[in-house]
C-alpha cells in the first residue's frame, strides 16, 4: 500500500509540474488538430511537426471533384524568453481537379503551397505561474479530479506573423501575392482529470481584397500519460471560401521527444464536401536549461559571509585592543 501511495503521489506531482510550466519535460505539440497552445516550448527547444494528408472534395453545385495529397509542417523555436516562440508553418498539396459539367470531363493537376507564414508567438497571460497555487492535493485523488472554478480562467498568449503568397497560386483567391499579415489570439485551459481546451481566434492575409476570420476550438482528453484523444471544429469565414470543419483523432506519445499522431477531418456542406484523412509525427531537439536561481546559498556566497564576519571580528578585536591602550 506504501508503493502504491508513493507511486501516486510520485505521478501527481510529475503531471502537475509539467502542466504548469512553459517547458515540459515531454514533447508539447500543436499536432494532430491544427489549433496552437497558447504555451511556448521554452527557451533551447527546436521542434519539428509534419504530417501527410489525402484530399477528397466535391462541388455538387459546380460539378467538379478534388483527389490528391498533402503535405503540412512547423519548424517551432523556444528562444530568449520562455514566453517567446518562432515558428515557420506551410502547407503544399498537390491534385487533380476534374470539371463534369461539360460533356467531357476536364481534368488539370494543380500543385503548391496553400499557405507559409513565418511568425511569434508570447504569452501575455499565464495563471498557472503561481506554483503555490496550482500544486495538487498529493494525498487526495478525488480532490485533483473535481472541478476548480479557477480553472475557467484561461492562458491567453498574442501571435503575429507574415504569409508568403505565390504569384497565380491556384489554392489562393485572384490577385492574392507577396506578402500579407497574420495576428492570432490563443487561449488555453487546463482542466483536472486530462482535459484541455484550447481556442483560436485568427485574422489572416489583413489587408488584401480577401482577407478571411477563423476560429479554431480543440478539446483533448489524455487517458494514459501516452495516449490522447481529440475533437475541433474550425469556422472559415471569407469573400473567396467559407466553411466548418470537423476533426477527431488521437495522438501515442513514443519517447518524451518523439509523438505520432492520425486524425480525420470532414464538413456538411457539398459546396464542397471535404474528407481527409492524416497523419503526422512531432519530433524535438531539447537543449532546454534551468536558470539558476541565486538565492544567496552557494558555497562561494557562504566563503563571502564567512570572510565579512571574519573581518568584522577582526575590525572589532582591533578596536578593543586601540581602546585598552587608550586607558593606560
Amino acid at each position: 500500500m506504501r508503493v502504491l501511495k508513493s507511486i501516486f503521489v510520485l505521478l501527481i506531482t510529475l503531471t502537475f509540474s509539467s502542466a504548469y510550466g512553459q517547458y515540459t519535460e515531454v514533447i508539447n505539440s500543436n499536432r494532430p488538430g491544427v489549433s496552437k497552445s497558447a504555451f511556448s516550448l521554452g527557451t533551447g527547444v527546436v521542434q519539428f511537426e509534419a504530417g501527410a494528408f489525402t484530399v477528397k472534395e466535391e462541388h455538387v453545385p459546380l460539378r467538379y471533384e478534388v483527389s490528391g495529397f498533402g503535405l503540412d509542417f512547423a519548424i517551432r523555436y523556444g528562444v530568449l524568453f520562455d514566453q517567446l516562440e518562432f515558428s515557420l508553418d506551410g502547407v503544399y498539396q498537390n491534385d487533380n481537379i476534374t470539371f463534369n459539367n461539360a460533356a467531357i470531363p476536364v481534368e488539370n493537376k494543380r500543385s503548391n503551397f496553400k499557405n507559409i507564414t513565418l511568425g511569434a508567438k508570447y504569452l501575455v497571460y499565464d495563471p498557472y505561474k503561481n506554483v503555490e497555487e496550482a500544486k495538487p492535493n498529493l494525498y487526495s485523488y478525488h480532490a485533483n479530479r473535481t472541478f476548480q472554478w479557477k480553472s475557467l480562467i484561461p492562458a491567453v498568449a498574442v501571435y503575429a506573423g507574415a504569409n508568403f503568397d505565390t504569384k497565380d497560386n491556384p489554392y489562393t483567391a485572384p490577385g492574392i501575392k507577396g506578402f500579407s499579415p497574420k495576428i492570432m489570439v490563443a487561449t488555453q485551459n487546463n482542466f483536472n482529470g486530462g482535459w484541455v481546451f484550447v481556442t483560436n481566434f485568427i485574422l489572416d492575409r489583413i489587408g488584401t481584397d480577401y482577407s478571411d476570420f477563423q476560429y479554431i476550438l480543440t478539446l483533448t482528453h489524455s487517458f494514459t500519460p501516452q495516449w490522447v484523444v481529440f475533437g475541433e471544429t474550425q469556422g472559415i469565414s471569407s469573400d473567396f471560401y467559407a466553411d466548418n470543419l470537423l476533426r477527431f483523432g488521437g495522438a501515442y506519445l513514443w519517447t518524451k521527444d518523439f509523438q505520432l499522431d492520425a486524425n480525420i477531418a470532414f464538413n456538411t456542406k457539398d459546396t464542397p464536401t471535404v474528407f481527409n484523412i492524416a497523419f503526422g509525427a512531432s519530433y524535438r531537439l531539447d537543449f532546454h536549461k534551468d536558470k539558476k536561481i541565486d538565492n544567496g546559498n552557494s558555497l562561494e556566497d557562504e566563503q563571502k559571509r564567512n570572510k565579512r564576519k571574519d573581518k568584522k571580528k577582526k575590525k572589532k578585536k582591533d578596536d578593543f585592543d586601540d581602546s585598552d591602550s587608550d586607558n593606560l
